[in-house]
């Protein structure tokens, strides 16, 4: 069982930053994969970037050299630091635990989202 809980988000201007925090809780953070996804009014939510429980990242195209995704394991907290941020990349952004298990599965944990709102 895992609980996860964003802040960080707010209004800024068009190439101003934030930083997002997902504060997650129990035992098992470190071996979770974490990801950040986003959903703008009307649109479907799309993965936006993600670390394994190893440290390897991935980014989606339109974040790519903006965006940087990390993770601090002796605080189960991953963060997502924004810059030259976009009106484009306003939405609502969710941080996203997943455990995957040969046998099991796959397991997914959602936070409840934090708002950004880029102003142009």
């Amino acid at each position: 069982q895992v609980q996860l809980v964003e802040s960080g988000g707010g209004l800024v201007q068009a190439g101003g930053s934030l930083r997002l925090s997902c504060a997650a809780s129990g035992s098992i953070f470190s071996i979770a994969d974490m990801g950040w996804y986003r959903r703008a009014p009307g649109k479907q939510r799309e993965l936006v970037t993600a670390i394994t429980s190893g440290g390897n990242t991935n980014y989606a195209d339109s974040v790519k050299g903006r965006f940087t995704i990390s993770r601090d394991n002796a605080k189960n907290t991953v963060y997502l630091q924004m810059n030259s941020l976009k009106p484009e990349d306003t939405a609502v952004y969710y941080c996203n635990a997943r455990f995957a298990f040969r046998v099991r599965g796959e397991f997914d944990y959602w936070g409840q989202g934090t708002q950004v709102t880029v102003s142009s």
